[in-house]
């Protein structure tokens, strides 16, 4: 009898535990207490201080944040058109997933996988507050405060061997905070080039999960594991400072492309140009170029009454698509009255350099780039050129410490760093964005003189205006870092239709270019000398070959 009631004890543990489990499982997910009652609903008002400290977490962030503006607008716009946005997001959601399922159809057993249904609910989205951020960059950055208590209607049915699995969403709540960047700004609409979004904290995400007709959800250590899972997965992806960047304008429209490198150009000689002169010689000149590029073209000097000119010049251009550009390479006949004669033409692809390799080049000079115009074929003489591609250093070192009596930094342990040396040719790229406050004593028609190593430029002039916006970039190709060197920048206005009064300085100011090429950029707003409340914007960058 001891065996037999001992195996019979073994058989009820081994039976009554799953059954237990079973049971209990069922009990907790149907049964419905039957005490519940109605909330109780009244004015905050009548809170008493414990009650107030309850609900604190429940109210928008721009009652209790003066940086949140309040946007009761956007969230009653969204209400009206939610049913629209509901159909639209879904099927965006369906043809998106759709292709990611059938991914997983004929493996693991799993026949098909499909939406039965699909629906974000009637509930929207609300928007609790938002926040805009003022920055010196070329950017819009705002940080919405979401929240969405949701009743969704998703079913999801999986077709397994001969079974059907249905999953269904309902119930859900999301609660975020995300960071949301428009940049670039350009000209073109919809007026800036990408959206960048990132998550500041991790979000709060619940829902209910219906599984063989009960919320699988409700089970408390099933529940914190997908809680914890969500959390994890989404603050690896979104979580700042990871991102996730959305393109709305392609990298060719409308966004002002960085400069890459710069092109070396060597002119060297000509060789039986065409005899465009009564005496039967030529005043030959070159230009030169890159295409695309908005700046003035490059000259070589005039060789007098001569077919076979020597120049032995030098000139630097600033490259931003070494793939797309082409330098072109104009010889004219210089005239003293009229228009000048065009003796010929050619042009050279980037793509053909190899970086810091110099090409040496016989061109024979055509008239156009029509490859069947007949007037190609005669020989206009030809231009021998030397070309150099120095792309910039995709990893700029950004110089920190002393620097021996060379200009070399020193490191930690006191040596000179060869391989960083501070005299190295480069760009200085200086973007004038505008300038807040700049007022004349007669007239306000601001444009800016920017003066550096011997060299002015100027940008447009724009009437009748206190805060003007250049957005204008100027290019100084140097042979050495510019330490311990100034840019002078002023403000200037300009009398314009029948005013009596000459131009006048609205303000300017010095900026010191040790911290641009210790840091690589400054962006900064400066106060302008001599001017009551004028501020200039004003970026500059060190690009070093």
């Amino acid at each position: 009898m001891g065996f037999v009631g001992s195996l019979l004890g073994i058989i009820g543990f081994a039976i009554g535990i799953p059954v237990g489990l079973l049971l209990g499982f069922f009990l907790f997910i149907y049964a419905e207490p039957a005490d519940v009652e109605d909330p109780i609903v009244r004015p905050i008002d009548e809170f008493d201080t414990s009650s107030l400290l309850d609900i604190l977490p429940e109210i928008p962030l721009w009652v209790k944040h003066p940086d949140y503006d309040r946007i009761d607008w956007l969230n009653r716009m969204i209400s009206y058109m939610w049913p629209y946005l509901n159909k639209a997001i879904s099927g965006i959601i369906r043809s998106t997933t759709e292709p990611m399922f059938s991914k997983y159809t004929d493996t693991f057993q799993i026949k098909s996988v499909e939406f039965k249904s699909l629906s974000l609910g009637t509930l929207p989205p609300t928007f609790h507050g938002i926040k805009v951020h003022e920055t010196n960059e070329n950017e819009l950055v705002f940080e919405p405060a979401v929240r969405w208590a949701g009743n969704p209607n998703v079913t999801l049915v999986f077709q397994l061997l001969s079974l059907e699995i249905t999953l269904q969403l309902v119930d859900i709540q999301i609660f975020a905070a995300p960071r949301v960047v428009l940049k670039p700004l350009v000209p073109t609409f919809p007026c800036f080039g990408s959206i960048v979004v990132s998550l500041m904290e991790k979000p709060h995400v619940d829902f209910g999960l219906n599984f063989l007709g009960g919320d699988i959800m409700a089970i408390p250590s099933l529940y914190q594991y997908i809680q914890d899972t969500i959390r994890r997965q989404v603050a690896s992806l979104y979580l700042w400072p990871q991102t996730f960047e959305i393109q709305i304008l392609a990298g060719s429209v409308g966004t002002m492309k960085k400069p890459v490198g710069i092109l070396q150009v060597k002119v060297v000689r000509a060789l039986n140009l065409l005899k465009m002169d009564l005496l039967g010689t030529s005043d030959p000149y070159v230009k030169l170029s890159l295409s695309g590029d908005r700046l003035p073209s490059k000259k070589t000097s005039i060789k007098m009454k001569n077919l076979n000119p020597e120049w032995n010049e030098d000139f630097k251009l600033t490259v931003k698509d070494p793939q797309c550009q082409v330098l072109q390479l104009h010889v004219y006949d210089w005239e003293k009255v009229g228009a000048h004669d065009k003796l010929g033409m050619q042009v050279v692809p980037l793509r053909l350099l190899s970086p810091h390799q110099t090409k040496g080049l016989t061109l024979n000079l055509v008239k156009n780039m029509n490859p069947n115009d007949p007037q190609n074929k005669k020989s206009r003489g030809k231009l021998e050129v030397e070309l150099t591609f120095k792309p910039f250093r995709e990893d700029n070192e950004r110089f920190s410490g002393p620097l021996n009596r060379n200009g070399i930094k020193i490191n930690t342990v006191g040596k000179a760093s060869e391989d960083v040396p501070l005299h190295r040719a480069g760009l200085l790229l200086v973007l004038l964005q505008g300038a807040e406050d700049v007022e004349g004593k007669h007239h306000s028609n601001p444009y800016a003189l920017v003066t550096f190593g011997g060299e002015q430029k100027k940008t447009k002039l724009i009437k009748k205006t206190r805060d003007p916006c250049w957005n204008e970039e100027f290019q100084f190709v140097l042979e050495q870092a510019p330490l311990k060197e100034k840019i002078h920048i002023e403000v200037m206005s300009k009398r314009t239709g029948f005013c009596l009064h000459r131009g006048e300085s609205l303000g300017h100011v010095d900026i010191n270019l040790d911290d641009v090429v210790y840091n690589g950029r400054i962006n900064e707003k400066y106060n302008l000398i001599n001017s009551r409340n004028g501020v200039i914007h004003v970026e500059i960058r060190w690009r070093v070959i």
